[in-house]
């Protein structure tokens, strides 16, 4: 059992994880009882999916495009360029979410994010160079940000509290299959249309088509029904046109955010774990990445696209096991284990082995998967629906910054091949670094704590 201090006005009820082992009864009466949750799934699924394609057509378009040449740093420097820039706007965005009516941001988001996949595949189609491309990918990832943080903000508004959890790990692994769905649809188009830029515009487009249909899906909810629960007060009634009320939210977003999450051990605990895992995932990634670019793996893209289906089966078992696990011993207790399952399974990496590569893929991304559900559920259930933007879009900037520091450090001494031991045994370390921070963040609970 695992002790976590309440940190919202309203008193948690003990023990809430027992029920969130969600029977298939109880789950299928929530999606009756609540359509707008069935709702706010098929927008997952079409965001995300769309995600995916998105992804890995540009990933082949100029990694593994006959016309094009990529180096360890130039992938490194592509990737600041397409997550930095948003990870400084991310949090101020997420004030945003907490004054506009999050079903209004999710439609324009969505449509938003299709107008710029097409741009982009125009960038690609003319042949412009890896920065042009990227520069104009940065926008698509900003909005798809923008709806990943107001998807998680609004789901305690469809689903109830003491199913969050289930809900949760529902939900994201649903996403996470849609999100590979997306990837395998983009390899196919890629087949049918081919490798070059004129191939991999076409494949590109596909993902505006699915991005449309989310965003159509997204209007369907009635306003207001994502919340945030509360509005800025104008002339003495609530205001749902916030304006510069929102507007100076923005400005403050970043320290409202990194404040939502300190205040509160359990989340602050949690995203040190997320935290880590990134780091160590992009370590790996840069790795996994030039082994296959140099048929270390076999197959180039196709190569790659299998070792990141065997993190998204990680992914999906962690889903069932999370709730069981977090019911069992608690939150922090579930986020410490998977860390250090995860340095274990990260030193197997040094076989360079391509099938062990593959089961470890499937227990990193089940480890990962496990602290991103646990800061999840913290965020949901521990942080004020006031400030639960803020932390998310926070959490999106500590992925990024996390992501891409250890791109380039690893681009700074990574083999020529993609094998470099060394930095496989730094992610282990880092592992087992996070498993004292952890504990060392979680125990600044105050006096007052819930069993859960």
């Amino acid at each position: 059992m695992v002790n976590v201090e309440p940190t919202t006005a309203a008193t948690v009820p003990p023990s809430p994880i027992g029920d969130h082992r969600l029977p298939l009864r109880d789950f299928i009466r929530s999606f009756r009882c609540s359509p707008g949750l069935s709702r706010l799934l098929a927008v997952r699924l079409g965001s995300q999916f769309t995600d995916g394609l998105f992804q890995a057509a540009l990933g082949g378009a100029i990694l593994f495009n006959p016309e094009r040449h990529a180096d360890p740093m130039a992938v490194a420097a592509g990737m600041a360029v397409l997550l930095l820039p948003y990870s400084v706007i991310g949090p101020f965005a997420g004030a945003l979410l907490d004054h506009w009516d999050r079903r209004t941001v999710l439609v324009w988001a969505n449509v938003l994010r299709a107008v710029l996949v097409s741009l982009v595949a125009i960038v690609i189609a003319t042949g412009t160079g890896d920065t042009g491309v990227l520069i104009a990918a940065l926008a698509v990832t900003g909005a798809s940000r923008f709806v990943a943080s107001g998807l998680s903000a609004g789901l305690p508004h469809v689903a109830a509290r003491e199913h969050l959890v289930g809900m949760n790990s529902f939900f994201t692994t649903i996403g996470a299959g849609a999100l590979a769905a997306g990837a395998g649809g983009a390899l196919v188009l890629r087949e049918i249309f081919g490798s070059d830029n004129t191939g991999s515009a076409a494949t590109t487009m596909g993902a505006v088509v699915v991005a449309l249909i989310a965003a159509f899906i997204a209007h369907r909810f009635e306003p207001l029904q994502l919340g945030p629960d509360h509005f800025d007060v104008v002339g003495g009634s609530r205001s749902r046109n916030p304006g510069g009320s929102a507007l100076r939210a923005v400005a403050v977003g970043l320290g409202h955010g990194a404040r939502a999450v300190w205040k509160v051990p359990s989340v602050a605990a949690a995203l040190s774990a997320v935290g880590a895992h990134r780091l160590v995932f992009g370590v790996n990634t840069l790795v996994l990445l030039v082994l296959t670019k140099h048929s270390s793996l076999g197959g180039g893209l196709t190569g790659f696209g299998l070792v990141a289906g065997m993190i998204a089966v990680g992914m999906f078992l962690a889903a069932v096991i999370t709730p069981f696990l977090v019911a069992r011993i608690g939150r922090t207790r579930a986020v410490v284990s998977a860390l250090a399952v995860g340095a274990l399974a990260q030193i197997a990496l040094c076989t360079f082995n391509g099938i062990v590569i593959c089961v470890a893929a499937v227990v990193l991304g089940l480890i990962g998967q496990v602290c991103k559900l646990c800061a999840d559920a913290a965020m949901q259930m521990d942080v004020d629906d006031a400030r639960r933007g803020q932390a998310f879009s926070f959490q999106d900037a500590l992925f990024n910054f996390a992501f891409v520091g250890a791109v380039f450090v690893a681009a700074l001494t990574i083999a020529d091949n993609g094998k470099s031991p060394d930095l496989i045994i730094a992610g282990s370390v880092v592992y087992v670094v996070a498993i004292f921070v952890v504990r060392v963040v979680n125990n600044r609970s105050s006096p007052e704590k819930i069993t859960i």
